[in-house]
């Protein structure tokens, strides 16, 4: 009776086996490094250009403003010993009225920056989910996920290079 448990036991074990591992064979898996496809897409590098540029300019503006509190601040350093008392304190106050805006105008700044930044790259992630999504369906994928979570894969479920390609002449 024990060896017929035991090689019912085997049979169902074996039997399970081979239909867990049967169905396992059918399932395709993708990894995609987004960051890639940001860096190494036509569309991602014009962004990061546009976010660059954006960037640059601002932060000229910024340090035309910083300069110019720096010669006022100069100046009055020079032009105090022989300003009388009034002078000097209105001065000062001007400095200090330049200084408090420019630092609210550097955060104003910061914050559009990021918002532009943000913006333009939101819009890239969407387009590359669609197209993760398009290719899962029509490629038969039952799961992609993104590198950034993965700790190993092989090479051959990077589909990284087909989503830049794809991406590169959708967009």
């Amino acid at each position: 009776m024990q060896t017929f448990k035991a090689a019912f036991t085997a049979m169902i074990f074996f039997f399970s086996f081979f239909v867990i591992s049967s169905y396992g064979a059918d399932t395709r898996i993708g990894v995609v490094n987004i960051q890639r496809i940001v860096e190494g897409s036509s569309a991602g590098k014009k962004i990061q250009a546009e976010i660059k540029k954006e960037g640059m300019k601002l932060d000229a503006d910024l340090k035309k403003r910083g300069a110019d509190i720096e010669n006022m601040k100069k100046k009055l350093e020079r032009e105090a010993p022989v300003m009388s008392k009034e002078q000097r304190e209105k001065k000062e106050r001007e400095l200090n009225i330049k200084v408090y805006d420019f630092k609210s105008l550097e955060k104003k700044y910061k914050e559009t920056f990021f918002k532009f930044q943000n913006e333009k790259l939101d819009r890239m992630r969407k387009e590359i989910l669609e197209l993760v999504q398009d290719i899962g369906k029509k490629e038969g994928y039952h799961l992609i996920i993104q590198k950034a979570g993965v700790l190993y894969f092989p090479d051959s479920i990077d589909i990284t290079d087909k989503l830049i390609d794809l991406y590169n002449a959708k967009f």
